[in-house]
């Protein structure tokens, strides 16, 4: 019996110091630089941003939108009859050329608009070449369609490396990832796509949704989720305003999502 005490307790205090070690290995590999996190650890490394450290209940909605057109709209009235007035959309350029008249109507609803690449693939595995031409092909496309050269990038599949970043950050673009991913293109359901973003979100959060075709379910749960996010007091930005924020107040951006996943993964949970 006192051996299998022990046992349970040695688990319990193996598990604590699974949890300590992901903490600190957290803490090593984040480097906050000029109000940026980067995944990296070189002081010289450009940055990829997650979400802003503030105590202000602000959040940001962005939209990726790679293929289709059955999606995008619905995702539009369901903002604007919640007179969400701030969002971000990020659009891959083929699509955007193939639809200038729903890239006229984000645009005419008063939503950013980021790049979102122009081929959708993981462009870590192209060539630096192939990575620049990627994205001046869609910053080209994109800015004549809107009138306004981008300058938020997120990448395809959220997939970079160093290379990515660095020419990324030479062509003048903020790398925007998330710290709360809705998952909704897997159409697990509403009340699925509503629990996992109303539970995850933060002051400061960035959240990921899609306007894609893929995205069955978006549309139905959106309103619930501004619903939801408004009675815990949240207001709706974009992702120039969360920039913004940390700005003004000195703050950090940080990669909550990430820290708390390793913790999670290191305590079994």
């Amino acid at each position: 019996m006192n051996n299998f005490f022990y046992v349970l307790n040695g688990k319990k205090i193996k598990r604590f110091f699974f949890v300590f070690a992901a903490a600190l290995f957290a803490a090593g590999v984040i480097y906050v630089e000029q109000g940026h996190v980067t995944v990296f650890s070189e002081e010289s490394s450009p940055t990829a941003i997650y979400s802003v450290s503030t105590e202000k209940k602000v959040i940001a909605l962005t939209f990726d939108v790679s293929w289709g057109d059955k999606r995008a709209e619905p995702i539009l009235n369901v903002l604007k009859d919640k007179g969400v007035q701030k969002a971000t959309f990020f659009l891959s350029s083929p699509w955007s050329k193939s639809h200038p008249e729903l890239v006229k109507a984000i645009q005419q609803q008063g939503y950013e608009i980021g790049s979102h690449g122009h081929k959708h693939t993981n462009y870590s595995e192209l060539s630096e070449e192939e990575i620049s031409k990627q994205l001046t092909s869609a910053h080209t496309i994109l800015t004549d369609l809107t009138g306004k050269a981008p300058n938020l990038l997120r990448l395809p599949n959220g997939d970079f490396d160093k290379r990515v970043l660095k020419i990324a950050d030479n062509l003048g673009y903020k790398v925007i990832q998330w710290d709360t991913d809705s998952q909704d293109w897997m159409n697990k359901g509403t009340e699925t796509i509503v629990k996992r973003v109303v539970g995850k979100a933060h002051p400061g959060d960035i959240v990921l949704l899609h306007a894609s075709d893929s995205a069955k379910q978006t549309h139905e749960a959106l309103p619930v989720i501004i619903d939801e996010l408004r009675k815990k007091g949240y207001e709706f930005v974009s992702v120039s305003d969360l920039l913004q924020e940390a700005g003004l107040q000195g703050s950090q951006v940080r990669d909550q999502a990430w820290l708390q996943e390793q913790m999670d993964t290191a305590a079994g949970m």
